[in-house]
C-alpha cells in the first residue's frame, strides 16, 4: 500500500521561510528511476488546486512562476522523501499543500499540510 505523509507547515510570518517534507512508503525510489514524477501541489482559497513544482526520477526540476526563485523542490531516494523548500514566503503562498508521486502513471496523494502567511 502507497502512503504519502507531508510534514512540515505552519504559520510564517511574510519573508519567512518553511520545509515541507514528504515521506513515501511503498514504492521504492532509484537514482534515474524514469517512472516517477513527485510534484508539490497546493490549493488556495479562491483558486483550485495548481502545481507548485515537480521533479522527475533525473532530477529535472520545474516551478510554476509565482515561486521560481523563491521554492527549491528535492528529493532523498535514500529517505524516499520530497522536499520544498520555501523562502521568501508572501501572503499568497498561504494554502493546503499536497505531495503527489506519480508512478507508471497512477496517481498517489498525501493528506495535505496547511501553510499559513501572516502579513
Amino acid at each position: 500500500q502507497v502512503q504519502l505523509v507531508e510534514s512540515g507547515g505552519g504559520l510564517v510570518q511574510s519573508g519567512g521561510s518553511l520545509t515541507l517534507s514528504c515521506v513515501v512508503s511503498g514504492i521504492v525510489f532509484f537514482d534515474n528511476d524514469m517512472r516517477n514524477v513527485m510534484r508539490w501541489y497546493r490549493t488556495t482559497p479562491g483558486n483550485s488546486r495548481e502545481v507548485v513544482a515537480d521533479i522527475t526520477g533525473d532530477d529535472h526540476t520545474t516551478y510554476v512562476d509565482s515561486v521560481k526563485g523563491r521554492f527549491t523542490i528535492s528529493r532523498d531516494n535514500a529517505k524516499n522523501t520530497l522536499y520544498l523548500q520555501m523562502h521568501s514566503l508572501r501572503p499568497e503562498d498561504a494554502g493546503i499543500y499536497y505531495c503527489n508521486v506519480e508512478r507508471d502513471h497512477v496517481n498517489y496523494w498525501g493528506q495535505g499540510t496547511q501553510v499559513t502567511v501572516s502579513s
